[in-house]
């Protein structure tokens, strides 16, 4: 496999975490650095180590992951989204304000959440009898980044708009469309 062929699934991979990393800097607004290494280093560091497990489980027990993974995705967003958009909608402008999805259980999920499909690039490396490690590095550092940068992007817009609330609307709206993607993907829909 080569450089760019791994660069490519790396920043395919890292859109979700894109996504939800601009969500957060739009209900944070004024994103420290502390937030960001802490955000982008959970996410890259998810992303790296998804494709190893994955490829350390190789084809013997892929049959048993494939048939319940996307649902167990789907509930962690589903779980996070939903609780963005019911505090959106009830107007809890001071909860969304004081919400920090950079820290505590909100963080791990997300997470894991956004880096589930790496789950199956390990599977896919291990039945093509591809090494991992170099692919989940750079997986790793690609998620790092892009997340760091989506964070800002979001920080920026949120301070400029101030559209917290709407933010946080929009955030579990983009999470509940990525739980919908992955069951649509797995030919629920």
């Amino acid at each position: 496999m080569s450089l760019i062929e791994v660069i490519a699934i790396a920043i395919a991979l890292a859109m979700d975490a894109f996504a939800v990393a601009v969500a957060a800097g739009v209900i944070l607004r004024q994103v420290s650095t502390r937030q960001t290494l802490r955000l982008s280093w959970h996410f890259g560091l998810f992303q790296a180590m998804m494709p190893v497990i994955g490829w350390g489980i190789g084809l013997t027990v892929q049959d048993l992951i494939s048939s319940f993974d996307h649902w167990v995705v789907f509930a962690l967003l589903f779980v996070i989204g939903g609780r963005m958009i019911l505090g959106a909608i009830r107007g809890e402008e001071e909860e969304v304000k004081s919400s920090d999805p950079t820290k505590s259980w909100s963080l791990v999920m997300l997470s894991v959440a956004t880096s589930v499909d790496a789950l199956a690039v390990g599977l896919s490396l291990a039945i093509l009898r591809i090494s991992v490690w170099f692919p989940a590095l750079v997986i790793g550092i690609i998620a790092c980044v892009i997340t760091a940068a989506g964070i800002h992007i979001g920080g920026f817009v949120g301070r400029r708009l101030s559209i917290a609330r709407y933010a946080t609307l929009i955030g579990g709206v983009v999470l509940l469309s990525i739980g919908g993607k992955i069951l649509y993907e797995h030919g629920v829909f």
